[in-house]
This record gives structure tokens, sequence and C-alpha cells, in this order.
């Protein structure tokens, strides 16, 4: 790596872990207040809040050398899109309990739009910035980096100082960053990247909707969704190759 990639990728990484923790930590007390429902939904937007600020710093430093590999909607806006809307519906169609007595229904719309926004701060930084970044290394150590970077800046060992536990978690960031990479560099979108880290974060860590959704009706969820994404990739990249070679044509013509 170039010194100018370890200034940007320091840049990134220190943003990313000193502001979005000021959140994840609550060191401003914020829970202590009667939040409302929305109130809450922002306050876990702002755990990611520096990954996204970073990301877009060293984004703008990274574009000023190259092309950048990776954008919004990748190479298909409408299958990016309708990667978005599934989980969405399938939320407020099966709906969320709350101790807000907000309807289940609206809530689990409000919650998967959340998660959605939290999920897409994140994969700005993780994806959209860092894995471009480090396009240059060897894809093991890439994925390595980037799992351990992940873990890392969750710093989870200091509220669980399980070895297992954090050997576990290790595995999963390791075992995401190799299975979401493969899935942005395969559609160059940060929103399909984005929506498989929205079933991780539901999975495992989802603090507005872990409780409000029983064991069967997330796995539904999780199921139809997933499926339905791995269909939608599977055209998805059909297309992008016979469009590709109709281009070239079309260019030399």
């Amino acid at each position: 790596m170039t010194k100018k990639a370890i200034i940007r990728i320091s840049i990134f990484y220190i943003i990313g872990i000193a502001l979005s923790n000021v959140f994840r930590f609550d060191l401003l007390n914020l829970n202590n207040y009667e939040l409302s429902v929305y109130g809450l939904f922002l306050i876990s937007l702002l755990g990611a809040i520096g990954l996204l600020i970073g990301a877009l710093i060293s984004l703008h430093l990274l574009k000023k050398e190259r092309k950048l590999s990776y954008s919004l909607f990748g190479s298909s806006r409408k299958w990016s899109s309708v990667m978005l809307i599934i989980p969405v519906i399938l939320l407020g169609v099966f709906g969320v309990d709350n101790r807000y007595d907000l309807n289940p229904h609206s809530y689990g719309i409000i919650g998967a739009v959340s998660t959605l926004i939290y999920c897409f701060f994140e994969e700005i930084g993780w994806r959209g910035y860092l894995q471009d970044e480090l396009q240059p290394v060897k894809e093991w150590q890439r994925v390595l980096l980037i799992g351990f970077l992940w873990y890392l800046w969750h710093l989870s060992f200091i509220s669980n100082q399980n070895f297992i536990d954090n050997i576990q978690f290790l595995g999963w960031m390791i075992f995401g960053s190799w299975g979401i990479g493969k899935v942005i560099d395969l559609t160059k979108s940060i929103i399909a990247a984005t929506c498989f880290h929205m079933i991780i974060n539901v999975m495992m860590f989802n603090s507005l909707m872990k409780n409000g959704i029983d064991g069967d009706s997330k796995l539904i969820i999780i199921g139809v969704t997933v499926v339905a994404w791995i269909f939608i990739m599977i055209i998805w990249i059909k297309e992008k190759k016979t469009i590709a070679p109709h281009y070239s044509q079309s260019k030399t013509t």
C-alpha cells in the first residue's frame, strides 16, 4: 500500500471508531432521556455516523487519485431498488411488537428503513470505501483486514471479555467481509451490500427489533428475503453479461 492509502485509511478508521462509539456506548447519556420511538431510531443511526463521515472524507481523497470501483446503485438502479424494498415489505406485513404502543406493521416498516440506513452508513465505510481502497491487496488479505477492523470497531471485548465469544464474533466479521465483499464485487452496488449487511444485523444484533419478532417469523422473513435477493442477483449478473458485449460491440462500430 502507498503512503497516501495508509493516510486515507487512518483518517477513515480514527473518525469511524472515535465518533461512532461516542453514540454506541452512549457517552453523552442520551438514553437517560425519555425518547420517542423516532429518537431511539435516530440514536441508533448515530452509532454508525463516524464510519459515514470518515468514509466520505477518504473517498473524496481517493477519488482524486483514481476512479472509484463502487457506487450507490452499482450496475443496476432497478435491481438495487428492488432489493431494498423486499425486507421493508416483509417486516411491514409480519409486523414488529414494540413498547411504544405503535402499530406493529408501522413499526416494522420504520424499523426496516432505519436498519437499512444504519447498515448503509456502515457499508459506505467497510465496502464502499475500505474494500475499494484495498483493491491492490490480495483478496484473502483484504478479507482478513476488513474483518478484523470491523470486529475491532465494535469494541465488543470491553463489555464481553469471554475469549470464545470474541473469537466467534471475529469469525462472523471475517465471514461477513468475505460474503458481502463478493456481493459488492458482483454488483458494484453499495445498496446491494447494505441489504446483505441488514440480514446479519437483524439476525444477531438489532436492538430495535430483536425482541419484537418471534423466531418462526424471523426465519421466514430472513429466508424469503435471502432467496429473493439471490434470485435477483442471478438475473442481475446475467443481464450485466449480456449488456456488456453489446456495449463493447456498439463502441467499435
